[in-house]
């Protein structure tokens, strides 16, 4: 995977992941916690090959940090220390390219497809079926690659490391998983010599997808101008007119110079012991090396002696076609480097109080200006490169306010060097870090090694990075012997900083038809080069390759859990549900967290009429910004960050588990906050409902805008989500609303308010859905926090309850049939305060027919993104369980290698959600319809049962690590309060799991993935297509 710069999280980001102290198992020592543990080591001590160089306790992260380094080869390590279950392991390399033929990138996925100790074709792939891994994947950033996987399991955790490590030190590097893998001349149709030669591989079309993103293309374009005289001048990713240019030799010499233990950077975290790590890393990989002098240090770029500028070019937006305003504009500075700990800290939070929410001076001036539609892209502090930058602008201008949006950039750095800034937004960004530390996530590991990985790339130290508290210590007492701190930082970074970049970018009608035509012009040099002998080798190559591709593997030798090690049962959630304010049941769940209490409140809406229905995500999106009560949408802003960690509104579309046609359709209210301010964030709540501010027309064009700009920008990156949606719309009567919901429809919906001359015919539609949602007659809430904080919970939450006001008593269901179901207890055990439970109001319609709809979204894409969806089963049915193991399987055993290895698309496979829909993508795919045979193909296979048990066993294993992913305590209980799932319920569906057999999988393909057994639904997204074009059973949007 290709990261463009691959960017080191902001410090908010990082403290927003930290993970959860959850009670661990027991290794050797029962009193004591794994940060307790490691505190024991000492400075000199020499474990398996390294000396520790260093043990420090990090207090506000609840870990202790050991570094060491390995006496054979200089490798360096780091271990934090945590009692948490979910353990990660990673190793780092720094890599610096210095063209952009991708040749990192291409490394990256070859050196997975196969080592001297595990040969097979892809173990990496293969290792996704045989683990429990709750995550496991690579990188490839502007300087560095990185190889991470988390595991709960032990056994688990020492089979990924052996695969990691013979990958990494000793791949086998194939010719032939290099052509596959990056890129290679081949017949259009492989066994026909006759057709012609086309440029194939997975990265060239990985990139070429990449790159039909438009904010990717201007983030590329930034760093390589900004940087201009190293490796951040390059496309590390490849360019897709590049990536040809690179050979197999030059691959291999890259992975000899920059995969060396002397360059790399060894990271694990977790409860599990240090030393099996340490002993693992060295006999099977480190000891088998010397060391030598890496050059692979990246230099100082120099600064300029006077700002620059460019203008590049783009593809149209597709989606506000003929529209002026699709111009972008970014203004950048070159920051000092990110091995400066102190400074970068500064400068990060210096960056949040300049573009964070409406309160800051680069909103005020830019984004309510009504120049443009949202910030250009890598927006704020970016500390991914070795000297970090800040960039400011705007995109959705018209060409013509270049010049005036550089002009209000430069007003607006003297504006805020003369005022400075209000104490209250300091303390808001330090309250917020405060909350931080302390909320908690599954995924700290992963986010740590993120946090850490360009600083500790340039030799920067990664424990001092995390003494958070430190640094905000330190940031105090500069503010309070300086009061104009910050306002110098300003002056010294933006103002006098000749190291300036100009970037604009605009639209060119022709440009996906000139990134054509070079790629015409590319193969035609590459074909006009090669000999008779060399077309035909290319020939023989390419049948070698399909055989490979088509031949089944042995995998014996990769190691692998059995499904024996899966925990046969789920630990019980103790939850209790209590009627508040009359009968608004509300769910209470006690857990370790931390000081945070998290709220939740679900409100139904079956009785919206359905022509509001398209503008409840808007509703959401801006019920919280638009101001409150006595609160303008400033003061209301404000309030939110200095005593929440933010407030949310989310439309939902919920299945019910045990029918297809029927579901829950609501709204989800989220928010979290220190104890403390429990009763403040619940006020701020009571206003948002009773008081919200829906007619502030000025800000609420501001906030269409920059919706519809990122529903718009995601669309390059989520093509498959929207495919499946949209395949999914007429199986079921949920579908309709879930492509309204969140669709291709919204993304179009909201492009044509944001350019609507007079927006309030649609503002005036935001009263109309508060009366009907904004009340508690179809209300449930739940509150996670610990039993200390449960009492205080209890009355802040009824009293928030007791503030609403109930819709009026004549607003009937406007859906066909609405019923209640009950939902039983959370568990067996759990105490529920006067035995209360919670009903469900669900939608029905006995009138619905699904039927088959097929849809072509023409978007100028250079890749395809392929979606099919099946009716299948609900949650509770007995094929529901059978159809999640036939989906992995299906991925692993058959999709994977069409779509992928033999097609080139970035991904492709099969998954079953819980609304019983099967669902068949693809990724950034060079192909569509042939995609869709392959699914047609796959869905024979199935039926015809060629597969093996142990397949079924993998499959099963892969489900698992799914199933049994670690929960946060902010969302134990979370099941049972969206779907009205219980223990008992999760766990007959596990025994359903772990009864699935051959057999049964080969009875659920019939039954449903044959043509005409079950419904269908597909669609597609990408560029104009002859066949489709000729078939009037689809649909052109």
């Amino acid at each position: 995977m290709w990261r463009c710069g691959g960017q080191r999280p902001q410090v908010l980001r990082l403290l927003r992941d930290r993970c959860s102290s959850t009670k661990a198992k027991a290794w050797r020592w029962k009193s004591t916690t794994a940060a307790d543990r490691a505190l024991q080591h000492e400075v000199g001590q020499k474990i398996h090959g390294f000396t520790i160089s260093q043990v420090t306790s990090v207090p506000e992260l609840s870990l202790t940090a050991v570094k060491l380094s390995h006496d054979g080869t200089g490798a360096r390590y780091l271990h934090l220390a945590r009692e948490d279950t979910n353990n990660l392991f990673s190793v780092q390399f720094r890599t610096t390219p210095r063209d952009s033929t991708g040749v990192p990138h291409i490394l990256e996925h070859t050196v997975l497809c196969g080592s001297q100790k595990y040969p097979c074709r892809d173990p990496f792939f293969k290792m996704l079926n045989r683990s429990l891994s709750t995550f496991m994947n690579a990188f490839t950033a502007s300087d560095y690659t990185l190889y991470p996987f988390s595991t709960q399991n032990p056994k688990d955790f020492q089979n990924l490391l052996s695969v990691y490590l013979d990958a990494a030190f000793f791949p086998c590097l194939r010719e032939l998983d290099f052509w596959q893998e990056g890129w290679r001349l081949e017949h259009e149709t492989p066994s026909d010599p006759q057709t012609p030669l086309i440029f194939k591989g997975v990265v060239f079309n990985e990139m070429k997808g990449v790159f039909a993103d438009n904010e990717r293309i201007f983030s590329q374009h930034l760093q390589n101008r900004l940087f201009p005289e190293h490796t951040y001048s390059v496309v590390s990713g490849g360019d897709p007119l590049c990536i040809p240019d690179l050979t197999w030799e030059q691959l291999k010499q890259f992975h000899t110079i920059h995969y060396h233990p002397s360059n790399a950077l060894f990271f694990t975290y977790g409860n599990f012991p240090l030393e099996q790590h340490l002993k693992q890393i060295h006999e099977e990989a480190l000891s088998k090396f010397q060391k030598i002098e890496p050059s692979t240090t990246v230099p100082s770029q120099k600064p300029w002696d006077k700002p620059r500028e460019f203008q590049i070019t783009c593809g149209p937006d597709s989606l506000a076609s003929g529209s002026p305003k699709q111009v972008t504009v970014g203004v950048s500075f070159l920051l000092p480097d990110i091995t400066d700990i102190f400074e970068a800290f500064t400068l990060n939070l210096l960056s949040s109080l300049l573009i964070g929410g409406p309160n800051s001076p680069f909103y005020k001036a830019l984004i309510e200006s009504g120049l443009g539609t949202d910030f250009s892209p890598d927006v704020g502090y970016n500390g991914y490169t070795r000297e970090a930058f800040f960039s400011v602008g705007l995109q959705g201008i018209v060409e013509e306010d270049i010049q005036t949006v550089c002009d209000i950039i430069d007003r607006t750095v003297d504006a805020v060097i003369q005022k400075g800034f209000e104490d209250d937004r300091i303390e808001a960004l330090l309250h917020k870090i405060e909350l931080q530390m302390k909320h908690q996530s599954v995924s700290f590991g992963l986010t740590l090694m993120s946090y850490i990985a360009s600083c500790w790339n340039h030799d920067g130290d990664p424990v001092e990075l995390l003494k958070l508290g430190n640094q905000v210590a330190q940031f105090r007492q500069c503010l309070k012997e300086n009061p104009k701190f910050l306002q110098e930082k300003v002056k010294q970074y933006f103002k006098k900083n000749q190291h300036k970049l100009t970037l604009s970018m605009k639209p060119d009608d022709k440009y996906s038809e000139k990134q054509a035509q070079m790629e015409t012009e590319k193969l035609k040099q590459k074909v006009s080069c090669l000999s008779p002998k060399d077309k035909k080798q290319i020939y023989e190559k390419g049948l070698e390759l399909l055989t490979q591709q088509s031949k089944s593997q042995d995998a014996s030798c990769l190691p692998t859990l059995k499904v024996s090690d899966i925990e046969p049962t789920l630990p019980v959630t103790e939850l209790a549900v209590a009627l508040t304010a009359g009968d608004v049941p509300v769910l209470y769940c006690a857990q370790p967290t931390n000081g945070v209490v998290y709220f939740r409140a679900f409100a139904g809406l079956h009785t919206l009429p359905e022509e509001l229905q398209p503008y409840v995500p808007l509703f959401c999106s801006v019920l919280t910004k638009l101001g409150c009560g006595a609160l303008d949408y400033r003061e209301q802003a404000q309030q939110v960050e200095l005593k929440t960690g933010g407030m949310t509104a989310s439309p939902h579309v919920l299945p019910d588990h045990t029918h297809l046609d029927t579901y829950e359709q609501g709204v989800l209210f989220s928010s979290f906050c220190l104890d403390r301010n429990l009763p403040d964030m619940m006020h701020l709540w009571s206003e948002i409902f009773n008081n919200p501010h829906l007619e502030e027309e000025e800000h609420f064009r501001v906030l269409v805008k920059m919706t519809a700009q990122e529903l718009s920008n995601g669309v390059p990156d989520s093509g498959h989500l929207y495919a499946s949606i949209r395949a999914s719309r007429t199986l079921t009567p949920a579908g309709d609303l879930q492509e309204t919901f969140s669709g291709m429809d919204q993304v179009r919906l909201m492009k044509r308010v944001a350019e609507m001359a007079d927006i309030r015919p649609v503002l005036r539609k935001l009263p109309c859905i508060k009366k009907h949602l904004l009340n508690c007659d179809n209300m449930r809430c739940s509150v996670n926090a610990t039993p200390q904080q449960m009492s205080q919970a209890e009355k802040a939450v009824e009293k928030f309850i007791r503030s609403l006001g109930q819709s009026k008593s004549d607003q009937k269901p406007m859906c066909p049939n609405v019923v209640e179901k009950l939902v039983p207890h959370g568990s067996s055990g759990s105490a529920s305060f006067g035995g209360s439970q919670f009903t469900r109001r669900l939608v029905t319609d006995p009138t619905f027919k699904p039927c088959q709809m097929k849809t072509h979204f023409l978007l100028p894409f250079p890749v395809n993104f392929v979606g099919e969806c099946v009716r299948t089963a609900p949650y509770t049915d007995l094929d529901h369980a059978s159809l999640k193991i036939l989906a992995h399987l299906m991925t692993a055993k058959f999709l994977h290698t069409e779509i992928r290895e033999k097609g080139g698309a970035y991904g492709g496979g099969a998954k079953l959600s819980r609304d019983g829909i099967f669902t068949l993508y693809s990724y950034r795919d060079p192909h569509s319809t042939e995609t869709l045979q392959s699914f047609v193909k796959a869905a024979e296979w199935a039926k015809s049962g060629r597969f093996l048990q142990q397949d079924v066993d993998e499959a099963k294993l892969s489900v698992f690590s799914a199933v049994d992913a670690p929960v946060a305590p902010s969302d134990k209980g979370l099941d049972h309060f969206l779907y009205g799932l219980s223990d008992e319920m999760k766990q007959a569906h596990r025994a359903q799991l772990f009864a699935v057999h051959r057999d049964s999988l080969i009875d659920v393909s019939n039954k449903y993935l044959g043509i005409g057994k079950s419904t269908h639904g597909l669609a597609l997204l990408g560029p104009e297509n002859v066949k489709i074009a000729k078939d009037p059973s689809w649909i052109i949007r």
